[in-house]
């Protein structure tokens, strides 16, 4: 966005308008000073009961927000809107990231970090992260796979974001990587790509394991899962739970 963030002293007063990143700033040490988060922001969760709740990430309350005077606003390219955005940058230092990769969202650490003064406990983190995801093994050969975040319309992963770069560390080939970053895809199509995994994420949309039946009567060969959308999608300090879950999800689908 070609906008230079100047912070004159170290933040005090934090809005963030990203779930992943609000836990981030609880994990460096930050809790106090975060006054308003979103209405999806839902992790620590019992810290952020006291939290002032500012709307959601694509629809803020920007008269809430005004009266929170941010001296920092913690925001995402993909997960807020521009005209939101930009409306904030006018009046309030704003901090904005754009996660594709793991190395990206190591990034995003380092500068949220540098910015609240808790450069030391984001390095930690950072380090911690690469040690674990460089442990992670994945299937061979690769397993293709197709991953679904909506139902009606079905909604899958294709390129260009940060899960389908997950998908990848794992070793899991994207069948719905040609098409758009989130592509509507119908059963047909499904068929067509022929995929051996089918992964239904918890979130956005909640699928459960009731939701298996659906797609394997789309797919019978397929062997169709639900996993923990949280430990796939978000590039906060909540990744410090995913490596031991991405290698226990290898390791099923590699032995079913």
């Amino acid at each position: 966005m070609n906008h230079r963030l100047q912070l004159p002293q170290p933040p005090r007063r934090i809005v963030s308008l990203v779930p992943s990143q609000t836990e981030l700033l609880f994990h460096l040490g930050l809790g106090d000073r975060v006054v308003g988060v979103t209405k999806f922001c839902i992790h620590p969760q019992e810290q952020l009961k006291q939290k002032q709740k500012i709307g959601g990430t694509k629809n803020f309350n920007f008269e809430v927000i005004d009266r929170l005077e941010p001296d920092l606003i913690i925001g995402n390219k993909e997960e807020n809107y521009q005209e939101g955005i930009e409306r904030l940058q006018g009046k309030y230092p704003v901090y904005m990231s754009d996660i594709y990769t793991l190395e990206d969202a190591f990034e995003m650490m380092r500068g949220i970090g540098q910015v609240t003064g808790t450069e030391t406990q984001a390095t930690e983190l950072v380090q911690q992260l690469r040690q674990q995801f460089a442990g992670l093994t994945p299937t061979a050969p690769a397993i293709p796979t197709a991953y679904f975040i909506w139902r009606n319309p079905y909604m899958g992963i294709g390129n260009q974001n940060f899960i389908d770069h997950i998908l990848a560390l794992c070793g899991f080939e994207n069948v719905l990587g040609h098409l758009a970053r989130y592509p509507e895809v119908t059963a047909a199509q499904l068929q067509e790509a022929n995929p051996k995994l089918i992964l239904l994420s918890s979130e956005p949309y909640p699928f459960k394991e009731k939701h298996i039946a659906e797609f394997q009567a789309i797919c019978p060969e397929a062997l169709v899962k639900v996993v923990d959308g949280e430990l796939v999608s978000w590039y906060g300090s909540r990744l410090l739970h995913s490596a031991p879950y991405l290698q226990r999800l290898i390791k099923e689908v590699s032995s079913s």
